[in-house]
């Protein structure tokens, strides 16, 4: 009792003296006594809590808690992204840079290639800037005037000498002394530095004479072209087709083959019976070849089919009648798979050809600067019989092919009206230039190739199957 009331007296001095600071409360308890109770200001409030405040003090301060932790758990993981995201930068910064090198890489063998042409094309030019001084210091040899009766004023095409249209017209006193110089053979003309061909005299073609001689003869007239068939696919935009000259059983001379040149692995060979058979798209003999084909060079004779193997320069024979390959040979020095193509492209580096006189490789060798090579193979075994080189690249014609042992260029796979400009005589060696109309109908031609037991030429001008008849003249 002494100490409640000591406590109460206490209180109360102290709430007289700072009433502001301190209060009193006095109460029942409920058990028959009084219950007296006081509150005193704090200096902190953390050192007397508030009862009532207490449980949402503690969920504040666990919220704050869980928050803390998120906020630590982001940015450790952006930390771990920036990190991961760092070395995939580096990664992709070193594909990158390998993809560089590889291309750089590249383009130096490139730039090694092109200027190798370039040493190549000046040591031609030099070559020809020394034909073309010899040529204008060699005096021009005249020619007397053909006679012609005076009562004639009519020209007969073939009727007698005619003045070549490569040479200047010699004087003439009562007739027209224009010049009548081939502008091609300027020298400064483009085209000059693939013709360095002898000034012969040549006669007149016969356009509207009596039909074609018998036997050999230069080529002097192309008619345009007849339409057998449209290739239906992509794959056949470009191929080639051909008739045996010398067929052998079981199939004949009627019998058409064809192959669609487009796509990596090209071994379908397509029979058919007879060019109507052609014409309709029934194939009657469906052949899959042991090796793949490599562009549109292959042709057929004496029953076997030749043709390059893909990627390399060997030649093989596939015999029609047991289906499978009788003989292989690599063609020696040749270039192959876009090293010496026609101006076509399509890896034609390796030209096949048949004539009245057998068969025929038409390609080029780093030797020869890509200058046309013919090579005349034997039928049986491909061994190599003979071998002329020329003097026009293989690169700056279309297409070639063989006639009587004689080599003919085409000028244009496009020109809906070109020329057959250029013959190389393997019996004589010789060369010249030569002007025959040619027709690229649906201009993208890729394969001209002669048919002796036809007398035609066959081409594959852009989707399209096509033929062309011919006319030799005189031989010389």
């Amino acid at each position: 009792m002494w100490f409640l009331a000591v406590l109460c007296v206490s209180c109360l001095l102290m709430g007289t003296q700072a009433q502001s600071s301190a209060s009193f409360r006095r109460a029942n308890a409920g058990n028959g006594r009084c219950q007296y109770s006081f509150t005193v200001d704090s200096p902190t409030e953390a050192s007397c809590p508030s009862p009532g405040s207490s449980p949402e003090m503690e969920a504040l301060k666990s919220r704050l808690g869980l928050l803390e932790a998120l906020v630590a758990r982001l940015v450790g993981g952006e930390a771990v992204s920036e990190s991961s995201q760092g070395s995939g930068s580096q990664s992709g910064l070193q594909d990158a840079y390998n993809q560089l090198m590889g291309e750089n890489a590249q383009l130096q063998r490139e730039k090694q290639r092109l200027d190798r042409q370039v040493q190549d094309l000046q040591q031609r030019m030099e070559e020809l800037r020394q034909e073309a001084e010899r040529l204008r210091s060699r005096p021009c040899v005249q020619q007397p005037p053909p006679r012609v009766p005076q009562n004639d004023n009519s020209f007969r095409p073939g009727s007698g000498p005619a003045l070549s249209h490569l040479v200047s017209s010699p004087g003439n006193t009562q007739g027209d002394t224009s010049s009548l110089r081939d502008p091609a053979w300027h020298f400064s003309n483009p085209e000059y530095q693939e013709l360095t061909a002898v000034v012969t005299e040549v006669s007149a073609p016969n356009l509207e004479g009596p039909t074609d001689i018998s036997g050999c003869g230069d080529l002097v007239w192309v008619e345009g072209p007849e339409v057998h068939r449209k290739a239906d696919s992509i794959a056949g935009k470009y191929g080639v087709w051909m008739q045996d000259p010398e067929a052998k059983e079981p199939y004949g001379p009627e019998m058409v083959w064809r192959i669609d040149a487009v796509g990596s692995e090209v071994r379908q060979l397509f029979g058919y019976e007879n060019m109507d058979q052609l014409s309709r798209g029934f194939p009657t003999k469906v052949l899959l070849l042991p090796e793949s084909v490599e562009s549109t060079g292959a042709t057929m004779y004496k029953g076997s089919l030749y043709y390059q193997r893909r990627l390399s320069r060997t030649l093989i024979r596939y015999d029609l009648l047991s289906e499978s390959i009788a003989a292989r040979r690599d063609l020696p020095h040749a270039g192959f798979h876009g090293q010496f193509p026609y101006s076509w492209g399509g890896y034609t580096d390796i030209d096949l050809s048949v004539d009245e006189n057998g068969l025929w490789a038409i390609y080029s060798t780093n030797k020869a600067k890509g200058a046309i090579v013919i090579s005349q193979l034997d039928p049986h075994n491909l061994e190599v019989k003979g071998t002329w080189e020329t003097k026009i690249r293989k690169t700056s014609v279309a297409n070639a092919f063989m006639i009587c042992g004689k080599l003919y260029t085409v000028a244009s796979y496009t020109s809906p009206n070109t020329t057959v400009n250029y013959m190389y005589d393997t019996a004589t060696s010789q060369s010249k230039t030569i002007s025959v109309p040619f027709k690229n109908r649906y201009r993208y031609n890729s394969m001209v190739d002669y048919n002796p037991g036809q007398r035609k030429l066959y081409a594959w001008d852009n989707y399209y199957i096509v033929s062309y008849k011919v006319r030799l003249g005189k031989q010389e």
